[in-house]
């Protein structure tokens, strides 16, 4: 080998290796600068302020020889760590101060982005995208003027025709759920503008279908609290945070330190964005309903209160809580890490806050986001992490949701019973069961409250007590009065029960009236007993009044007396308890009479129109049963002898009808 081709070949082999050492330390370059921007906002001994000021020289300096990478990281922190968005726009408007052409180059980069993800229904990141752009007008990066056209570009989709509703939808929430960010800067730059948006965002909200909600709402019932479809929500929280003049107190700005540098660089305008159009294949995100479980009351008082659920801090906080379960939902561990280090947990009672989030993602309808078993775990590691706190509070939840199972969806219910019995046999099934006992013994007397709300529902208990012990008159007449003592069937449904055409075959069975008198005499000692309670209060309160001139030696005496005296409201109470109950005892009365009379009417018509003889037995055993309540009713029918013979007992009666009432009367004549 010639000495010249030795010589040729270590030249070649010190070029390859300059070339390596060059590319490796190009890496640990870009390395080294990817670390510091994900790391930027963490705890350090320095404040994040002077941070972020090094990290933007450091950038600055690097941008000749890394810009597409610095272009490409930053661009990721925006989407991939939202809840940083205010460090990374902070950081861009330190660099388009620095370097004007940088700042426009990263404008056109997130743009790209973010129509990128328009086309690509990627809902969340598009979000994400729309709301650091919004955040960059605050740094000074952007003007105003031109988020305000991108804005009114995506509300005009609201207004397109032929397209699904949640596309419109997704564009308004976008718009909506932006405004926290940057509606103070709106408000005090484009006053009108911003007026104009939010006149747009409610007429799209009024004239909006939302027939949807009832499908997707976790609880039937509103009370305690009202379980609202999410744009609803979103739309009054923004409301009160506009009378609030856009001053909210969760989002943390570091740019305001920085106002005397941002202030004084070139802002960029936006090219004009359009939402790409509709097309079939397009999935939209599905509307919401906002699950609320806590409110302030349920927190300890001596704690951080819990914003109120209209406040625009309360969806900041949720909105947070969700992004670090979507973030690290993979790893439980250190999903419950992350929660309980939440940023602001000095400000909020965090335990409450993270089990109403966790449950609202596990109780999301029509599906949630994840497995079911996930959210379970992440709640297992928080109280792990959490055991002097996470356990009592979702232990409280767990009775919150308990109370309001029966107006609970049944799919919410199944994954409650699936996440409660997975939980226990994590913690060797035990709880506080004695809490629980009484679901252990059966208590009939609710559900036959709900079974008997209406009349109609009475009469109806009643039928199916006949078909299932109608060979056995005994029980059916014990069950009968066990129903009136327990006030779950009204006289009048009985009554109205017994002359029903169903029972036609038993009207002249003597358990038939042995109930009928039942029912009667249970009115008439109920009247009885408030007429005598009210006398007696009546006497007291006279008794006492006629002593207050008494002398001073009786001051004593009338003072234990006076103890004793019912008051004047509770007599009007009483007043008013007995004319309901009288009233009833009347209405009692007119429909048993006037069954009798619509029976015997309908017998003895058509008895003259076939030319037969009306006077069978079934007439004589039912004119002597009329007879019969009369006379042995007949001090608590008298009382209303005028109002029967107004409303019933009228001249044009047939003869033989009208003769019972006028002997009964002819009694006291």
């Amino acid at each position: 080998m010639s000495r010249r081709r030795v010589h040729e070949e270590e030249d070649g082999y010190e070029r390859a290796y300059k070339k390596r050492r060059r590319v490796s330390e190009n890496q640990e370059i870009e390395d080294r600068l990817e670390s510091l921007i994900l790391r930027v906002g963490e705890k350090s001994t320095s404040s994040l302020e002077s941070n972020l000021e090094g990290l933007a020289s450091v950038l600055e300096a690097d941008l000749g020889l890394f810009r597409s990478k610095i272009l490409r990281i930053l661009t990721e922190c925006a989407i991939r760590m939202p809840e940083k968005c205010t460090i990374y726009t902070t950081l861009v408007g330190l660099l388009n101060a620095k370097n004007f052409n940088f700042g426009g180059e990263f404008v056109d980069y997130m743009v790209k982005n973010f129509k990128d993800a328009l086309k690509a229904c990627k809902w969340d990141v598009a979000r994400y995208s729309l709301r650091f752009l919004a955040d960059l007008v605050n740094c000074h990066v952007l003007s105003c003027g031109s988020l305000m056209q991108l804005f009114d570009n995506m509300l005009d989709t609201a207004n397109e025709d032929g397209v699904p509703q949640v596309r419109r939808d997704w564009y308004v929430y976008a718009v909506l759920s932006t405004l926290p960010w940057v509606g103070r800067e709106l408000y005090e730059k484009k006053e009108q503008e911003l007026d104009h948006l939010m006149v747009t965002i409610e007429i799209f909200l009024n004239k909006r279908s939302k027939k949807h909600q009832p499908a997707l709402r976790v609880w039937s019932s509103d009370t305690p609290h009202p379980q609202e479809e999410y744009l609803d929500c979103l739309w009054a929280q923004v409301r009160k945070l506009r009378q609030d003049n856009w001053a909210e107190k969760h989002i943390p700005r570091p740019y305001l330190a920085f106002d005397s540098i941002l202030c004084e660089a070139l802002q960029h305008n936006l090219p004009t964005i359009m939402p790409p159009p509709h097309h079939e294949s397009y999935s939209y995100p599905l509307p919401t309903v906002v699950f609320r479980m806590f409110d302030y009351t349920d927190c300890p008082a001596e704690g951080p209160l819990l914003p109120g659920s209209h406040a625009i801090e309360r969806f900041l906080i949720e909105e947070h809580l969700r992004q670090i379960i979507n973030n690290f939902f993979y790893e439980r561990k250190d999903c419950a890490a992350q929660l309980l280090n939440f940023p602001y947990k000095a400000k909020i009672p965090l335990d409450y806050c993270i089990v109403e989030v966790i449950f609202g993602e596990l109780f999301r309808l029509p599906a949630p986001r994840n497995l079911e078993i996930c959210y379970g775990s992440i709640l297992i590691e928080l109280c792990k992490l959490q055991p002097s706190t996470m356990p009592q509070v979702l232990a409280q939840a767990t009775e919150i949701l308990f109370r309001r199972i029966d107006s609970m969806a049944a799919t919410a219910f199944d994954r409650f019973v699936w996440w409660f019995a997975y939980h226990l046999s994590n913690f060797q099934f035990r709880w506080s069961w004695e809490d629980w006992d009484s679901c252990l013994h059966e208590n009939y007397i609710s559900i036959h409250n709900v079974l008997a709300e209406t009349e109609e529902a009475q009469i109806c208990i009643l039928r199916n007590m006949y078909a299932l012990w109608k060979n056995h008159y005994q029980m059916i007449v014990v069950l009968t009065d066990k129903f009136l003592k327990t006030g779950i069937i009204e006289c009048s449904a009985i009554a109205n029960w017994i002359f029903s055409k169903e029972m036609a075959s038993e009207f002249t069975k003597l358990y038939i009236w042995e109930i009928l008198h039942l029912t009667i005499r249970k009115k008439n000692k109920h009247v009885t007993k408030l007429s005598t309670e009210l006398a007696e209060a009546r006497e007291k309160l006279r008794r006492a009044e006629s002593r207050s001139g008494s002398s001073s030696e009786d001051e004593d005496n009338n003072k234990d007396r006076n103890r004793e005296k019912p008051s004047e409201d509770v007599v009007e109470r009483m007043e008013e308890k007995l004319e309901t109950a009288q009233a009833d005892q009347k209405n009692l009365f007119l429909i048993i009479f006037q069954r009798f009379i619509m029976i015997l009417s309908e017998h003895l018509g058509r008895c003259d129109t076939d030319g037969i003889d009306y006077n069978t037995h079934w007439y004589k055993w039912t004119i002597g049963r009329l007879q019969q309540v009369f006379l042995t009713h007949h001090e608590q029918v008298q009382k209303y002898s005028s109002t029967l013979e107004t409303l019933l007992f009228t001249p044009d009666l047939d003869p033989h009808i009208l003769d019972v009432f006028h002997q009964f009367v002819s009694l006291r004549a």
